[in-house]
């Protein structure tokens, strides 16, 4: 057997939207959040809310930020995104409350299945759990949970769920320590 794309079919995968309403996110996406025209984080909140995602307090998203669908996209209160992270969120993508995505973090959650000669679709929806923190440039796998308080390093390849309160680092990302947070000042 041999890969053959002239098959590849995902007619079977729902985005959860019809044409106009993924046309108009696509101008809105261009114009408001994956470019530096609109830095403030207010106008984006609300904008999402419009779209169907259920955003909490006091978010802050940088400029350069691409989100696939807002309408599988969950933010707790509390979290930050960063320039250039990247929400390829084809399912739900969960961000609890005090989340930070560092720059240019790729949540991704299709890929496709190597061993079907047509790549079939494949999607598997990401929890980034309360207090957890995706380092710049680090990228999360579909399917994937990183644990509470729990540490994805710069760089780093989560491709499986990971527990709490851990340094996970390296491609496949490892615990590599214990996160210990200091009490506060």
């Amino acid at each position: 057997m041999k890969v053959n794309l002239a098959n590849y079919d995902n007619r079977g995968y729902d985005p959860g939207a019809g044409t106009l309403k993924r046309v108009i996110w696509y101008v809105v996406n261009a114009i408001l959040f994956h470019s530096w025209l609109f830095p403030g984080s207010g106008l984006k909140c609300a904008v999402l809310r419009l779209f169907g995602a259920r955003v909490g307090r006091s978010v802050r998203i940088k400029p350069r930020v691409n989100i696939k669908y807002p309408w599988h996209l969950v933010v707790g209160d509390n979290v930050w995104i960063g320039e250039g992270v990247w929400i390829d969120n084809l399912t739900w993508v969960r961000l609890e409350s005090n989340v930070c995505l560092s720059q240019e973090a790729l949540l991704l959650t299709g890929n496709h299945d190597y061993k079907d000669p047509s790549f079939g679709l494949i999607v598997g929806e990401i929890v980034i759990e309360e207090g957890a923190w995706v380092g710049a440039r680090a990228t999360v796998c579909p399917g994937v949970r990183l644990g509470r308080q729990s540490v994805l390093a710069v760089g780093s390849v989560l491709q499986k769920s990971v527990g709490e309160n851990g340094i996970y680092r390296g491609n496949p990302a490892e615990l590599v320590r214990e996160r210990v947070i200091a009490s506060g000042k």
